[in-house]
């Protein structure tokens, strides 16, 4: 039996790895000492894997942005707007395609299946896949070369790669394989000359909801592959759920399956002990909950490997984290402030290799020897069971109560509408932003600051009201109709909450990547949650005091924080979603107790939280939008509730998000904008709805005409009467220079469909 991982964090302990690509994107890094940096990185990332002992160290799975984009430029598959002309893809053109120039469109940004990292979807198109660059072979060199690692080379699967793929109809994706094929059995061959024994081939699309038929065309790939390359055995690895047709799964002609034992409901497990593995195939045990930063019940995953052993020969089994570890932070180590009972159940990237480590020593003959690190871990557990934090018994009232209470508005939307208007007056297509602006240099250390006890609360409190100020007039200059404060107070749009809600706390370095550069560092909610305190009132009213126009009150949804959180272990995720959404709902009533009339609740990640199963979908969608409900339900009709969403699919959910109820809704969608619109017209919207017009995660700044022809492309299927105008998100990231000159343009953009649309 062996310890193996499937993937690291990229970031580094301290980020490293953000800081190096900012700095090099700046022009403050030449890009050869750029690359020495990640160089090191990446061997710091493989050195901390093999001190703690794994057996299996992946490879190649480091990545300069984005795993997917990794594997689009590697098979030279580049739109031709970013003047590729063959060979060895460069940084310019590798990261144009990323971030966009101010020549090109970036590509569009979606969702890793149910996750909250964001890839670089690929465009396939006219496109003539080659063989630019075989990178896991250059991760294996340079692993072996300067630590001696034998490693596991990781690729992304062909399948998944192309059902991740945009740019070709379904009936094109058999010609797509066809062409494709010898390009992976070539990255294959020549890892085999060079002497690799194992490749580990990612596909957890084979984790979705597939057709049978499906299987019929990965068993093609496979037989191929193995054929091509006779002298590598491949690791096909799955994740983030079971696989739906287990016995096709595990017959594929491959010589090892990877399974996620953790986020299966049982199937997989339930599979293997019932249903028997393959006697000529290892199995990856996925034990270690990747996605989870809560230390694993090791005695019962000691249980469930001792009964996998009954099924499958110790010899042929890999005990491995559910999936790769990027999706949880690098160390615990440095995490002293937490309290003890909450320090002591946590478990990251680092932790999670040392739990492996000790899984595999407890599960080997004389495994007795691990029985005190074994006890020390339930101990831990239990520790942050009998926290106070978990019983909290008003909190506990309150949802056995919820059943009992309809979490509807008081009135039909066309009423509220109707009296909304006559409130507020707004003129045709009216134009707002989605919330954030700019977190300069300046509001970033004044923040710091102040939480170092370097400026007092009156000060920092001065310096935010000045911000404020300043955004207010900016609005007020470019002809805003509704405003926004800002946020400037913020952080992040979860940490702030979480802050200032029971039942949450907050590492010191618990980052995790977002998308690109963008790393986060999720809320911890360890115990039963409520309001403490009104949240976001000082800053929301002082605004309103400064302007006439409507200023929007700014919260982040019940269900967008539950996904952007590292979640409590010991409750459904369901009832947590309510803990929250109870909280806000008291924030709601105290905005419009204030006098504020506009309030957004966010919720940029329901479609993330979708299960990758669709027959769960349904339960999923029914309790995400009840919870916002429950969080919006008691406003007043003149009360105009807003949201906003984030790239995703929305097509699947579109009658799920009618269901939230919201007055409006602004949803980023001009990366993908004629897709999104395509969803319109299958379905009749009748509320109000902003669709971006501009794409802030790009620096460039489109012209009028641009936005004016996303204006027009939503109003062949949108009311007039029903759309607003608004950036794509929010606008922290941008420059100021920028985000007025975009917002300055989108204006312009407005007034001219005013005219065109006003005489229809």
């Amino acid at each position: 039996m062996r310890s193996g991982n499937l993937g690291y964090p990229r970031i580094g302990p301290d980020r490293e790895w953000k800081k190096a690509l900012e700095a090099y994107w700046a022009g403050k890094l030449e890009e050869k000492l750029f690359h020495s940096r990640l160089k090191a990185i990446r061997l710091n990332n493989l050195k901390i894997q093999q001190e703690r002992g794994i057996d299996v160290i992946p490879v190649g799975d480091f990545t300069y942005y984005d795993h997917v984009l990794d594997t689009a430029t590697m098979f030279g598959l580049i739109p031709g707007r970013f003047g590729y002309q063959g060979g060895e893809p460069g940084l310019s053109v590798y990261y144009a395609m990323a971030r966009g120039t101010s020549q090109a469109a970036a590509c569009e940004m979606t969702k890793w299946f149910n996750t909250n990292y964001h890839y670089i979807v690929p465009e396939l198109g006219d496109l003539n896949p080659v063989l630019a660059k075989n990178r896991p072979l250059e991760a294996y060199r340079e692993a072996k070369a300067e630590l001696g690692v034998e490693g596991r080379p990781v690729l992304l699967g062909l399948y998944t790669f192309l059902k991740l793929s945009k740019g070709y109809s379904p009936e094109q994706l058999t010609d797509w394989i066809v062409r494709l094929l010898p390009l992976y059995a070539q990255v294959l061959q020549q890892l085999e000359a060079e002497g690799v024994q194992w490749v580990q081939i990612d596909e957890p699309i084979l984790a979705t909801t597939l057709a049978v038929e499906e299987l019929t065309r990965v068993e093609q790939i496979y037989d191929y592959l193995t054929k091509a390359a006779p002298g590598i055995r491949l690791l096909l690895q799955t994740y983030f759920e079971a696989v739906d047709h287990y016995q096709a799964v595990v017959s594929l002609p491959v010589h090892g399956i990877g399974l996620d034992l953790v986020h299966d409901g049982g199937g997989n497990l339930q599979a293997v002990l019932e249903r028997g593995f393959p006697a000529d195939k290892v199995l990856g045990a996925g034990l270690i909950d990747g996605r989870s930063i809560w230390k694993a019940d090791l005695p019962a995953k000691l249980q469930i490997l001792e009964r996998l052993t009954q099924a499958v020969p110790a010899e042929h089994i890999i005990v491995q984290p559910s999936n790769s570890l990027q999706h949880v932070p690098v160390s615990a180590a440095k995490e002293t402030r937490l309290a003890p009972e909450l320090l002591g159940a946590l478990s990251f990237a680092n932790e999670k290799l040392e739990e492996l480590v000790l899984l595999v020593k407890a599960g080997r003959p004389g495994g007795a020897a691990a029985a005190g690190e074994l006890e020390a871990s339930v101990h831990s557990r239990e520790a942050l069971r009998q926290s106070p934090a978990r019983a909290r018994k008003q909190v506990h009232e309150r949802i056995a109560g919820l059943e009992s209470q309809p979490a509807i508005r008081r009135s039909s939307f066309q009423i509220r509408r109707e009296v909304q208007q006559k409130r507020w007056r707004l003129p045709l297509l009216p134009t707002t932003t989605i919330g954030s602006f700019p977190q300069t240099l300046d509001v970033r250390s004044a923040r710091q600051k102040w939480r170092k006890g370097e400026w007092g609360i009156g000060q920092y409190e001065a310096f935010i009201q000045e911000q404020i100020r300043d955004w207010i007039g900016i609005q007020r200059e470019l002809g805003l109709d509704v405003l926004v404060h800002g946020e400037f107070e913020r952080n992040d749009m979860v940490e702030f909450f979480g802050e200032k809600l029971a039942g949450f706390a907050f590492t010191a370095n618990g980052w995790v990547q977002s998308y690109g550069s963008r790393c986060v560092k999720p809320p911890v909610i360890y115990g039963d949650v409520e309001l403490a305190a009104p949240m976001t009132i000082r800053e929301t009213v002082y605004a309103q005091s400064l302007t006439e126009a409507p200023v929007k009150g700014m919260l982040t949804g019940p269900v967008t924080i539950l996904n952007w959180s590292f979640v409590r272990d010991d409750k459904p995720r369901e009832e947590v979603a309510y803990q929250i959404a109870l909280a806000l709902r008291d924030e709601v009533e105290a905005l419009e107790a204030a006098g504020i009339g506009m309030i957004q609740v966010d919720e940029p990640a329901i479609r993330e939280g979708l299960p990758l199963k669709r027959e769960q979908w349904p339960d999923y969608l029914d309790w995400a939008v009840r919870a916002f409900r429950v969080s919006t339900s008691t406003v007043k009709d003149e009360t105009q509730i807003h949201t906003h969403m984030c790239y995703s699919e929305f097509h699947d959910i579109i009658g799920s998000i009618s269901a939230l109820d919201a007055d409006v809704i602004s949803i980023e969608a001009s990366r993908s904008h004629g897709e999104l619109i395509g969803s319109f017209e299958e379905f009749t919207y009748d509320k109000g709805i902003g669709l971006g017009v501009y794409d802030i995660h790009s620096p460039r700044v489109p012209t009028v005409e641009e936005m004016e022809s996303m204006i027009d492309r939503a109003l062949r299927v949108l009311s007039p009467g029903q759309f607003w105008i608004n950036p794509d998100c929010g606008l922290k990231t941008r420059k100021q220079e920028e985000t007025v000159a975009a917002l300055r343009v989108m204006v312009q953009a407005t007034e001219r469909a005013r005219e065109k649309y006003t005489s229809r």
